[in-house]
């Protein structure tokens, strides 16, 4: 097993768990108590939350926010400058200013899921109280503000479902702007795995014809 690389400017506080083969990279900081997984890339610049849970061969790209309430599980990618929010309606304190600064997790807390495969792309935000789902795919600067179905590809402020994408990332059925079919079989024009769309949700037909 390869030892975990942290590099000499990194923070990583008391608590935080960091699996075999992991790189944090220059001036990230991890508060504990948080789990990084094997064999991940933490970005330079990027910043995870206590409580925060990262599953393996995880790459999170430089300058991202991941924020108390947020799980992300294996084999995902989190793209540059991404955003995780956790509040709907936040306020720095309360109503009539003289309370205490609103700091850490509370009764509204949100948290969000992100599945296995998933990639999110550049300069995304992302909401809370949602999930990603399983090898769905977020283009770059969208918003989003509901739960991701599997193997969807959302797009847009806010987002929106425009295609399904393959295991590899390659979309193999686009919507062109309407809903998906009610019902048909799909095969991905890269690496011929197939699937079967039922009302928007994806199933898995095995291999490659």
């Amino acid at each position: 097993m390869t030892a975990a690389t942290v590099h000499p400017t990194a923070e990583i506080e008391r608590g935080v768990e960091i699996g075999t083969g992991a790189a944090i990279w220059s001036h990230v900081h991890v508060r504990g108590p948080a789990r990084i997984g094997d064999d991940c890339i933490v970005g330079e610049k990027s910043y995870i939350a206590y409580g925060v849970t990262v599953g393996d061969r995880v790459k999170i790209n430089a300058f991202v926010y991941v924020c108390t309430g947020v799980a992300i599980e294996d084999g995902v990618m989190v793209g540059a400058a991404t955003v995780f929010t956790n509040d709907r309606y936040p306020r720095a304190t309360t109503p009539d200013l003289d309370g205490l600064l609103a700091s850490g997790p509370g009764e509204a807390t949100q948290h969000t899921v992100v599945r296995e495969g998933a990639s999110i792309g550049a300069r995304c935000v992302i909401g809370g109280d949602l999930e990603i789902g399983r090898f769905a795919m977020v283009g770059m600067g969208s918003t989003v503000t509901r739960s991701v179905p599997p193997f969807h590809l959302v797009v847009g402020s806010p987002a929106v479902s425009i295609a399904c994408v393959c295991r590899c990332g390659e979309p193999f059925l686009r919507f062109a702007g309407a809903a998906a079919p009610d019902a048909c079989a799909a095969e991905c024009p890269r690496c011929a795995r197939r699937y079967r769309v039922e009302a928007g949700t994806v199933s898995e037909l095995g291999g490659a014809a």
